[in-house]
């Protein structure tokens, strides 16, 4: 079978359930060793169970992205527990619902913290890892951000939602072309509407219903739509590819 990630470490934060967990298994899959890294510990466990369970190689690790002096820390755990991170998936995201009129502050707040300092500083730590382990000039070092349509798509209701997710965006441009001298490829994947823990309620009614047959096909995506292009951006494919984002959206901001 082809394991095009063997020998390659891979880290997902936000891995406790949804998206995250999804794409650790499907790196596991690919052969790389992962860690997975949330704040709910409790699941991370069931997630490298299974992953272990069907043949691979994970490591849980506790890590809330808001707190920037944490990252670090926790990367330092992964190498030594898996060795050199060739792979990182920031995927750690908060919805940021709430009419810009109504918002409160501290969810505002929460929205960048997590979906934008997290992102930055995540593949900062990442980044000097790979640097110093001798990844990224192995041309390894991958960095997959997870942006979404609301990167370029005004997404009503969640203003501070798309501001996060745009900085994302950009913040995946600069750091592409700051770090391009080190080899180290950062792009992004623009999903989007999936069913998860955040939106589930919402497409089960009737608000939701009417939202998704105004799509083109009608549908939400499956988690699995995305697995060709993350898998592209996180291997030996993304030699070529850096500063990117790729939509993946079965054309809902069509």
């Amino acid at each position: 079978m082809n394991k095009p990630l063997r020998g390659r470490v891979a880290v997902v934060t936000g891995a406790s359930s949804g998206l995250g967990a999804h794409f650790a298994g499907v790196l596991s899959a690919a052969g790389a060793s992962v860690a997975l890294a949330a704040r709910r510990t409790d699941r991370l466990a069931t997630q490298v169970g299974a992953i272990e369970a069907a043949g691979g190689r994970a490591f849980a690790v506790p890590l809330d992205v808001a707190d920037a002096a944490a990252i670090g820390p926790a990367l330092d755990q992964v190498e030594a527990q898996l060795g050199p991170i060739s792979i990182l998936v920031n995927n750690a995201g908060v919805g940021g619902e709430g009419m810009a009129l109504e918002i409160a502050i501290e969810d505002f707040d929460r929205t960048m913290d997590v979906n934008v300092r997290g992102v930055f500083f995540a593949a900062r730590e990442a980044a000097r890892r790979m640097i110093a382990s001798g990844e990224a000039a192995a041309d390894r070092a991958r960095i997959v951000n997870i942006a979404s349509i609301a990167a370029h798509t005004v997404l009503p209701g969640l203003s501070a939602y798309c501001a996060s997710k745009a900085a994302v965006a950009m913040l995946t441009k600069a750091l592409g072309r700051e770090w391009a001298r080190h080899q180290i490829a950062v792009n992004a994947l623009c999903p989007g509407y999936i069913e998860t823990e955040i939106n589930a309620d919402w497409f089960a009614g009737e608000g939701g219903q009417k939202q998704i047959k105004g799509f083109p096909r009608r549908r939400l995506l499956e988690p699995s739509d995305l697995d060709a292009a993350l898998l592209m951006l996180a291997g030996p494919a993304a030699r070529g590819i850096t500063g990117t984002l790729i939509t993946v959206d079965d054309g809902q901001s069509l």
